[in-house]
């Protein structure tokens, strides 16, 4: 059983009002991340503060993964789960123990306080990487997600496989949240109890996207094999495994233009969208409209009438 050191509990990451101000200092704001646009570690960090009140529901007591980038667009990235030893003193951290590798647990970040989301700027952390149960649920997830990725890299067949899975959803009585991924593709979020665990979701949800690639083979696969998937969209259930993870709303991605992720209503989920019109270049003006997914959280559903609603079709 995983033991944690210090989180913040659910009640908090409901409730709590994250303030924007911070005392963390961002260490050489002027290094350029994003040549071709200009953009700076510093207008990441500005981006950050911004929308942390709109991002805190979606990190606060939720066990991260790091992707490092100290260079930005140039130079390479590099995966982290340990805490690094430079993050400030008392930052949330969850202790998981690992099921392989020579590390026999992994002490994680925890996200929900401005302070954390700054250090890992600082530390050229571009995206922001979450898991679906939050800390002191662990390994019991609050959503369901799906990862649409487009193997002709058009966002347009991403949408339009997006209003099939929906469709799917919807049959089996379940509200889903739909946002852009950053990148090319869409993920189709589904608010549900807290309850099951991670591999009863992660059954679901694989069961779910086999049947609908087996009913539009020329549009959706589940194929593993990248060479194998031509231009079908493949359905990704695999982002609800325990510690696996994906990008949270408003992540910032290291593409260029400096997208991110985008929540969005279903019906602005069109093959017209360009995702990359979601970017640090003019995120206020976007942030300015109407929160598809303000009701996120009141939306969990009942993922056991779900299930067996699914193992009955």
């Amino acid at each position: 059983m995983a033991t944690g050191s210090k989180t913040i509990s659910s009640k908090n990451a409901k409730t709590k009002k994250p303030s924007i101000a911070s005392t963390a200092q961002v260490r050489n704001p002027d290094k350029i991340f994003w040549p071709d646009e200009g953009y700076t570690k510093g207008n990441l960090a500005d981006f950050y503060r911004e929308v942390f009140p709109l991002l805190q529901p979606f990190v606060a007591n939720r066990i991260l993964t790091l992707e490092r980038c100290p260079d930005g667009m140039k130079g390479s990235c590099f995966y982290q789960k340990e805490k690094p030893d430079s993050m400030p003193a008392g930052t949330p951290t969850k202790r998981i123990s690992n099921s392989s590798g020579a590390r026999k647990s992994t002490n994680y970040v925890v996200g929900g306080q401005l302070e954390t989301q700054i250090a890992m700027v600082n530390l050229g952390c571009i995206p922001v990487h979450v898991t679906g149960s939050r800390a002191s649920n662990f390994p019991k997830p609050d959503w369901i997600c799906f990862d649409l990725d487009p193997g002709s890299g058009k966002f347009s067949d991403a949408a339009n496989a997006g209003l099939m899975v929906k469709e799917a959803l919807d049959a089996l009585d379940l509200e889903s949240f739909p946002k852009t991924s950053g990148s090319r593709g869409l993920h189709i979020f589904v608010p549900i109890r807290v309850g099951p665990s991670s591999d009863d979701v992660l059954v679901f949800a694989e069961m779910l996207v086999a049947r609908l690639a087996a009913e539009h083979p020329k549009e959706l696969t589940v194929e593993h094999a990248i060479a194998d998937r031509g231009n079908r969209v493949y359905l990704d259930p695999f982002r609800n495994g325990a510690v696996q993870t994906v990008v949270t709303p408003y992540s910032v991605r290291r593409k260029p233009q400096a997208s991110f992720s985008m929540p969005l209503a279903w019906d602005q989920v069109k093959p017209s969208l360009d995702p990359t019109t979601f970017n640090l270049g003019n995120f206020r003006e976007r942030l300015k409209r109407k929160d598809p997914w303000s009701n996120f959280f009141e939306s969990r559903q009942n993922f056991a009438a779900a299930s067996k609603r699914l193992n009955k079709l």
